[in-house]
């Protein structure tokens, strides 16, 4: 059977569009399938198809004027007329093209069928061309090149078509590649729209199905670099969906995706919304691969930091320990010795210190010496010595690490990060609160260079201010603050708690400089912020109205502070009993701010930054 011209597809039906694009989908998303959602593991796991066979389609019947085609004339005659000639030219070149394996290889059968075909022609190829070497990685600027060659010729005419999704869907690839994550976003949007669009038009579910997926994967991917991660979960849910009804229930690609979207909710510090994903994913891999596979044991670590964020240590260690058990029999060292750090750490949340630096000495004698597991070692006995109160053997416990670490920047610079960051907080948990923050300023310069990452760089420029604040260098804090809240806005949205935080200490800030009026404005917008991401009753939220009322004070705005007082002894009265000191103590300031009214001059009110929420770097991860 003959293959079509390329100059056929831009007639083609409907029907012989959904035909040969599921030929093309069901290769396309082969690689996109078999990759993991969350993204956190790697960049590379958000890439398009490795193949796609069918780029020109077979169709025997493709000429209504069955004397015309080409097969049938070449039966009827040994001499072929020049058209005839040109036609079989095209199959030859179409062929050699469809044969080519390596990059190579095909750009040099792409380079001969160049004057063959036009623009519009070349478009399919184009395409797959521009797969291929996104897939590669080594050209991302040629890849860039045939992605938007492709576009062009299949979208001329403007209309919706599985061949235009996919073009949009490699363009979102290699933008991703590059770190241009909002051009990668538009483009993958874009391929959302349109299929959309086909479905109502009447797709199936089995033509758009397999696109939608590899579409939906990559946005995930690219919002979870942007730092969206709440977003990006959403996409995975459908991925997972998507999977659900192509792939079996007891399918092992469907329980490492449940398990994908369970490491997804942990890195958010969604540990209940994480477990029935891992809970399903175990249940999956222990049927179809036995209690003692590689994959159930991975599942099993994955369970012991879910119980541990659900402060439920004993389950936690319970799973920890039948994951060494199966890591141990499979002779999977280095996973062996992180969990036997994860069980460590599980043992000093339980307050079980001497067990857990037992553990980690046993742990430290089989690490090299610089490497990055030995650092983690040392930072969790460094966090046992600390919750002991032996300051002197903690500390060195952290300098060791710092001084692996330190080598290890430009191999790892983001696992460097974070482990300066955990450093940092334990450093701050003793007060060496210098330390703590030179610590913090060399994983800023880290995170600096990682674009994926400006979430990350946002929460440690807020931790950071904090502590500036804290320790009274108000000026060199507020720019950091501000920078936090900016990039905290873009990764999380402007409603974010978080963000509340931040704007609550730049309103302390500006207090303590004696700018009421900017420090109000500070206040007001940690305020709206958390009645409506914590709810007005919130302790937090309670004490960013406390705060609005102290910088009206400030301005002798009675009034307006009067006001907001007045809301802080309602929101008090309503926790009943359990809030007794803070409702006497809004009481009490409201009569002060009253008797300040009335012209007299009681003490000034007292201030206070409120205290970034304790979440370590490691538990984000």
């Amino acid at each position: 059977m003959r293959k079509a011209s390329l100059s056929f597809f831009p007639h083609l039906t409907r029907h012989r569009i959904k035909s040969l694009t599921g030929i093309l989908s069901r290769d396309y998303i082969s690689d996109a399938s078999c990759t993991s959602p969350s993204s956190l593991v790697s960049p590379n796991h958000f890439k398009p198809c490795s193949k796609s066979r069918g780029l020109f389609y077979k169709n025997k019947q493709f000429q209504v004027n069955p004397s015309r085609n080409i097969d049938t004339m070449v039966e009827k005659s040994p001499q072929m007329s020049s058209r005839q000639k040109k036609a079989k030219e095209k199959t030859d070149l179409e062929e050699a093209f469809e044969s080519a394996k390596t990059p190579e290889e095909m750009l040099y059968a792409f380079k001969n069928m160049e004057s063959a075909y036009s623009e519009t022609e070349l478009g399919l190829a184009s395409l797959k061309i521009g797969l291929k070497l996104d897939q590669e990685g080594d050209d991302p600027e040629k890849a860039l090149s045939f992605a938007e060659r492709a576009l062009n010729a299949l979208d001329k005419d403007g209309r919706p078509s599985l061949p235009v999704a996919m073009a949009l869907q490699l363009l979102g690839s290699i933008y991703y590649g590059l770190k241009r994550f909002n051009d990668s976003l538009g483009y993958l949007s874009r391929a959302n729209r349109i299929l959309g669009k086909l479905k109502e038009e009447g797709f199936g579910f089995e033509d758009i199905g397999p696109v939608l997926h590899a579409v939906l994967l990559a946005t995930a991917n690219v919002k979870t670099a942007m730092g969206r991660r709440e977003e990006a979960l959403a996409d995975l849910m459908n991925c997972l969906k998507i999977k659900e009804t192509t792939l079996g229930q007891d399918s092992l690609e469907l329980g490492k995706s449940n398990r994908d979207l369970a490491e997804a909710y942990v890195s958010v510090l969604s540990f209940k919304e994480a477990l029935p994903f891992c809970m399903k994913a175990l249940e999956i891999h222990r049927k179809e691969l036995g209690q003692n596979s590689v994959e159930v044991a991975h599942d099993r670590r994955l369970l012991g930091v879910i119980y541990t964020g659900l402060e439920e240590h004993e389950k936690a260690l319970e799973q920890n320990k039948l994951s060494q058990k199966v890591l141990k029999n499979w002779g999977l060292s280095s996973d062996l010795l992180r969990a036997e750090i994860d069980a460590a750490n599980m043992q000093i949340a339980l307050g079980k210190y001497e067990e857990a630096i037992n553990s980690l000495r046993d742990v430290v004698q089989q690490t090299d010496k610089e490497s990055e597991i030995r650092a983690l070692v040392f930072i969790s006995m460094g966090k046992a010595l600390s919750s002991q109160e032996k300051s002197a053997d903690a500390k060195r416990c952290l300098e060791i690490a710092c001084g692996i670490l330190e080598k290890k920047e430009r191999v790892s610079p983001l696992d460097v990060a974070d482990a300066y960051s955990e450093i940092s907080m334990q450093y701050e948990s003793m007060n060496e609160f210098e330390i703590a923050v030179s610590l913090l300023k060399r994983t800023l310069a880290i995170l600096e260079k990682l674009p994926q990452e400006q979430h990350t760089e946002g929460s440690v420029s807020a931790r950071l201010g904090w502590l500036l604040l804290l320790t009274g260098k108000v000026q060199q804090a507020i720019p950091y603050l501000e920078s936090a809240a900016e990039r905290l806005k873009e990764s999380f949205g402007s409603k974010h708690f978080g963000i509340g935080y931040i704007y609550n200490n730049l309103g302390a800030a500006y207090l303590e400089l004696d700018r009421p009026q900017s420090a109000a404005q500070m206040f007001a917008v940690a305020k709206d912020i958390m009645d409506v991401s914590l709810g007005p009753h919130h302790a937090d939220s309670i004490g960013a109205c406390q705060n609005l009322a102290k910088a009206y004070d400030a301005m002798k705005s009675y009034t307006l502070a009067i006001g907001f007082q007045k809301q802080v002894v309602d929101a008090w009265e309503s926790h009943g009993p359990s809030a007794r000191d803070e409702l006497q103590e809004a009481r009490r300031m409201l009569q002060l701010l009253n008797k300040k009214a009335l012209g007299e001059d009681p003490n000034e009110l007292p201030r206070k930054a409120l205290p970034m929420p304790q979440t370590s770097a490691s538990t984000r991860r």
